[in-house]
């Protein structure tokens, strides 16, 4: 059975993003299975979108879906940074969707979940970089500890990291059923017993360190803003704290009326602020959404509108 992504916050994104014109141009730089892409192209019959995925085979999935609207959908297949930094038009509107799609844990088949059993990959872009086999076989005890911390906040770190550096010792670590049921021996009974499995967090850290997701978000920010005109919207949903606390601070440094560092002894901003806050606080999906689709239940999004673009202009 072949299992759709549900986009989270969809009414709530198509709310604050929608366009104000007529052929204006969205950057989806997320696309994943291509859910908010469809839903915008569907509801604004002039609006064209290019969507943006560094995984091929997700975007693929995208192109089926999302065929029927033509040239309105165009694809740009890498991390989203480096398109904005090769833009030829820039975008009204931009969607950043920092979730992983439902294909990646139940179709992909390179370990995103402990469910089933897989080879512990982890990659969005499998042409390059560490896998989570090759960063649990090689790196230090306390280097493990401080990733599955940083990226996670699991407060037994220690101690996950520490049982899979014996258990590597007499055996390589290359399957997620191997490795959950160490986290799960290593924790205290009463961890085990919670209605979240105990190796969900380790999961999540190995996951955002093979693909430099918290790395790569700050970049991300910045070359979308520079990319998007003066006027145009962005959005960012997240899904869990440490991504939502580096949103939050870089919209909350974009609104200030100078961004330069204290230690700054003459302002180089002019004062200007870059963004205007449209959402104050983060809006979170409804009982009724998480009721229905469940992995929504921890998004935030925030959205913001720009003032000034690069020239200084507004």
């Amino acid at each position: 059975m072949t299992i759709t992504h549900t986009p989270v916050l969809l009414e709530e994104t198509v709310q604050y993003l929608a366009p104000r014109r007529d052929g204006e141009l969205m950057a989806d730089a997320t696309l994943g299975e291509g859910g908010h892409s469809y839903a915008f192209l569907s509801r604004f019959p002039s609006l064209r979108i290019v969507g943006i995925d560094a995984d091929r085979d997700i975007q693929e999935k995208a192109r089926e879906r999302l065929e029927e609207f033509g040239d309105r959908i165009h694809f740009y297949n890498g991390w989203s940074h480096d398109f904005f930094a090769s833009r030829s038009e820039r975008p009204d509107t931009i969607l950043i969707d920092l979730g992983v799609s439902m294909y990646h844990y139940e179709e992909s088949g390179r370990g995103f979940s402990f469910r089933k059993d897989e080879a512990l990959d982890m990659r969005i872009d499998t042409s390059a970089g560490d896998t989570a086999a090759d960063l649990i076989a090689r790196l230090p005890e306390k280097e493990l500890a401080d990733l599955i911390y940083n990226n996670a906040e699991e407060r037994y770190s220690r101690r996950i990291a520490h049982a899979i550096v014996e258990n590597r010792s007499r055996a390589t670590i290359t399957s997620t059923v191997a490795l959950a049921e160490i986290v799960s021996r290593a924790v205290p009974a009463e961890y085990r017993r919670s209605r979240v499995h105990p190796a969900t967090k380790t999961f999540q850290a190995l996951r955002i360190a093979v693909n430099g997701e918290l790395l790569r978000l700050l970049d991300l920010l910045e070359s979308a803003l520079s990319a998007l005109k003066a006027g145009g919207r962005m959005g960012v949903i997240s899904f869990h704290s440490l991504e939502d606390r580096r949103v939050k601070n870089f919209f909350r440094d974009k609104n200030k009326d100078c961004t330069c560092p204290p230690e700054t002894p003459i302002c180089r901003c002019e004062g200007r602020r870059v963004v205007n806050l449209i959402t104050r606080k983060a809006v979170a999906p409804g009982f009724d959404e998480i009721r229905s689709n469940p992995p929504s239940r921890s998004a935030k999004l925030r959205v913001v509108e720009k003032v000034f673009d690069e020239d200084g202009r507004s």
